[in-house]
């Protein structure tokens, strides 16, 4: 359970940094839950994401965190 939580504030802090997010909960609202963002902001946040599992592949733990 803990690297899942690792996980997924890896996921939101990504989501934060690189397509202007503020959380990944579901909002029950589409002006929050949906949201216009740009390709290259998505492709960025791909990349943070690989980033990081080839960060955690090396060290052979959960990241926490990304470079930006």
């Amino acid at each position: 359970m803990k690297s899942n939580t690792k996980l997924n504030q890896l996921l939101e802090q990504i989501a934060q940094q690189h397509l202007f997010i503020d959380t990944l909960e579901t909002q029950s609202s589409d002006r929050l839950d949906f949201h216009d963002v740009s390709v290259w902001a998505v492709k960025a946040a791909l990349q943070a994401a690989y980033e990081a599992g080839l960060k955690a592949a090396e060290t052979n733990t959960t990241p926490i965190h990304t470079q930006s």
